[in-house]
């Protein structure tokens, strides 16, 4: 099996920077919701009415008139003006990346992802408002979760078409590879559903529901109310910062995300150990590189438990899930677009 030389597309780098851009807005949304500033500015798109936030005391004073029950403060006001405006920049270089894509139309230029790119962006638009306008709802903060992960993942498939290399495989190997394709997409829908009961937890403020390990306060079957942690259909409001389940719904949470990690492992582990057994070079390299993620994905998921959810380690797990996430639609692109030689 080979690669061929790669014929880069315009707007390929303009892509790579969004990409990079599109981490930032994750890792900052990331830190955002961990340090509970979802809710520092109470109003959109502004801050307190401010483009950027208060500093001064004059400013402070009447922004906490204009809202009596949101008193300002300054660790919580900053990080989510910065998100919010790094996500309109990512907006911006979207913009750029449909008309640059609309002055290079031409066969083999990707032109539908990136119009499709800027519509999706404009929706992740509208459920950061909803966040801030319905008091962080779990439902709306799940969804922009992962409206932020499927964001970078369709930058970084926009990138790997515009990259133009794809895989050259000899007529002998073509169904090896042919077999790998369901294993590969098993990994990483398993990997979405796991990313899903992620947003769910910390959405829920589950995170800490259990603080030991392996057993969850003290029990390695708890008590847990799945229905009421499960219930998708709860009503809006009227705030749910700091979470409004009781103690057996947060559990029945946590203990989900718990049992979609051993899946995961096991699906993915799965993958990683058929990648590897192949014996051609470029399935090899891609499991070696999806083993570390996925290892360290794990670890630092029980670290959070063992360290009992230090900032820079549940940061760091939303971070290294993009990752994950990212080589297995790497992974999958390079599988459904390989070419047979004979």
């Amino acid at each position: 099996m080979t690669e061929t030389s790669s014929q880069r597309k315009p707007t390929f780098k303009l892509a790579c920077f969004a990409v990079l851009l599109a981490v930032f807005v994750i890792v900052l949304g990331a830190f955002t919701r961990l340090v509970d500033a979802g809710l520092g500015c109470p109003d959109w798109p502004g801050c307190y009415g401010h483009v950027l936030w208060p500093t001064t005391s004059e400013d402070v004073q009447v922004a906490e008139q204009a809202f009596p029950d949101a008193p300002v403060e300054h660790d919580k006001t900053w990080p989510e003006m910065v998100h919010r405006y790094l996500a309109t920049s990512l907006g911006v270089f979207t913009v750029a990346l449909v008309v640059t894509a609309v002055r290079n139309r031409r066969p083999g230029q990707p032109f539908k992802l990136p119009l499709f790119l800027l519509g999706f962006i404009i929706l992740q638009g509208m459920f950061g408002m909803w966040t801030v306008t319905l008091k962080l709802w779990p439902q709306v903060v799940t969804a922009h979760l992962l409206g932020g992960f499927t964001t970078l993942s369709l930058l970084w498939l926009l990138v790997l078409r515009l990259n133009n290399s794809p895989w050259r495989i000899a007529a002998g190997r073509w169904q090896q590879l042919q077999s790998m394709r369901s294993w590969a997409i098993a990994g990483l829908l398993m990997v979405i559903v796991q990313i899903t009961l992620g947003g769910w937890t910390t959405s829920n403020y589950a995170d800490v529901a259990c603080p030991d390990l392996p057993t969850c306060q003290g029990q390695w079957w708890p008590d847990m109310d799945a229905g009421n942690g499960f219930n998708f259909t709860q009503s809006i409001g009227p705030n749910y910062l700091g979470g409004n389940l009781d103690n057996d719904a947060r559990v029945a949470i946590h203990m989900g995300h718990r049992i979609g990690a051993l899946f995961t492992l096991a699906i993915v582990g799965a993958l990683i150990v058929r990648l590897l057994r192949s014996g051609q070079a470029v399935l090899v390299r891609q499991g070696q590189i999806i083993g570390v993620v996925l290892v360290v994905q794990f670890m630092l998921g029980l670290s959070n438990i063992w360290f009992s959810f230090p900032l820079y380690v549940t940061v760091s797990h939303n971070a290294v899930g993009a990752f994950l996430l990212l080589t297995l639609v790497t992974l999958n692109f390079y599988l459904r677009t390989a070419q047979r030689t004979d």
